[in-house]
C-alpha cells in the first residue's frame, strides 16, 4: 500500500497548526525555515520559555520544559543551528533546572490550567533525554548540556528504565557523540522490546506502545541496531496502511479534548511522512 501524499497535504492545509503546515513547507517542499521560526515565535511567554500548548497535552499559556523541548525540536528539524533561539531557551532552561541537571515533567503552574490526566506537576526527569538529544543535534555546546548528558549517562547506565523513559533515551543515544558508549548503552534496552519490535507503554490506554519506528525513526540511527531489517519494512507497511482517509494519521494515547486531538494529528502526520521519507517510501 503506497502513501497517498496528495491527501496528506490536504489534510494538513485542512486540520494542522499553522507551525505544522509551515514545518511540512520547509521539510517537503523547501520553503524558507524563516515562516517555520515565525510560527513557533507564536508560543513564546513573557519570561523567555514556551508554552500555550506548544505541545498540546498542557494548555495554560505559562512555560514549560516540554514546550522548550518541543521548541528545540522543531529548531532541529529545519536545521536552524546557530539561532538565537536556541541560547535564548537555554537560558529559560537553566531556571526550570533540577541541582541534579535534570528537568521536571511538569512544572507546578500548570495545576492551574487544562492538561492531559498523566500531566500532573512532577520532577520526573526523563524529558532531559530528548531536550539534550536536540541541543545535540544543533550542534549546541553549553555548560547546560554538559551537566544534563552526565544526568542522561547516569541514568541509563545504571538504572532500568521503562516506557517513555526508554524511548526518550534511545533519542538521547541517537544524537550523543559518543559511539562505543552509545553502542554498549543500547544492549541495555534490547530485552525490553517486543518480537515486533514494539515497547509496551504502561499506564497507557489498552494495548498502548510505541512501535519500532517511533522508536528508531531514522534508517542512519544508532538505535536501529536494535532492529531487524524485517521488522523496519513491516513497521513501514503498517505505517503506511494507518493513513486514514483524511489523509491524515492518528495517535494511539489518549484523545482528552478536542484541540488536543486536533494539534497531536498534525504533528503525527508530519512526522509519518518524514519517516516515510527517509525510508525511500514516498514517491
Amino acid at each position: 500500500m503506497s502513501t497517498d501524499v496528495r491527501a496528506a497535504r490536504t489534510f494538513l492545509l485542512t486540520d494542522a497548526r499553522l507551525l505544522e503546515r509551515h514545518l511540512a513547507a520547509v521539510l517537503f517542499d523547501d520553503a524558507p525555515v524563516s515562516r517555520v521560526v515565525t510560527a513557533l515565535q507564536g508560543f513564546r511567554t513573557d519570561d523567555g520559555g514556551w508554552g500555550h500548548a506548544l505541545e498540546p497535552d498542557l494548555r495554560g499559556p505559562d512555560s514549560q520544559v516540554s514546550a522548550a523541548m518541543t521548541a528545540l525540536g522543531v529548531l532541529a528539524q529545519v536545521g536552524a543551528s546557530g539561532h538565537e533561539l536556541i541560547e535564548e531557551t537555554l537560558d529559560w532552561l537553566r531556571t526550570a533546572t533540577l541541582p541534579d541537571g535534570s528537568v521536571p515533567q511538569v512544572l507546578a503552574t500548570a495545576a492551574e490550567h487544562p492538561r492531559a490526566p498523566w500531566m500532573q506537576p512532577n520532577d520526573a526527569g526523563f524529558l532531559t533525554y530528548l531536550t539534550a538529544a536536540h541541543l545535540w543535534s544543533l550542534g549546541v555546546e553549553h555548560p547546560w548540556l554538559d551537566s544534563a548528558t552526565a544526568w542522561c549517562w547516569t541514568r541509563i547506565e545504571a538504572t532500568e528504565l521503562v516506557g517513555y523513559e526508554i524511548i526518550f533515551a534511545l533519542h538521547f543515544l541517537d544524537e550523543v557523540p559518543d559511539p562505543g558508549r552509545v553502542a554498549r548503552a543500547l544492549e541495555r534496552f534490547r530485552s525490553s522490546l517486543a518480537p515486533d519490535g514494539s515497547l509496551p507503554i504502561p499506564g497507557g490506554v489498552d494495548g498502548e506502545k510505541a512501535t519500532a519506528l517511533q522508536l528508531s525513526p531514522r534508517p542512519d540511527a544508532p538505535s536501529r541496531a536494535l532492529f531487524p531489517e524485517e521488522v523496519i519494512a513491516e513497521g513501514l507497511d503498517a505505517l503506511e496502511a494507518e493513513q486514514l482517509e483524511d489523509g491524515g494519521w492518528d495517535f494511539d494515547f489518549l484523545h482528552w479534548s478536542t484541540g488536543q486531538v486536533v494539534e497531536y494529528r498534525g504533528i503525527v502526520t508530519v512526522a509519518a511522512l518524514d519517516t516515510l521519507r527517509a525510508h525511500g517510501r514516498l514517491a
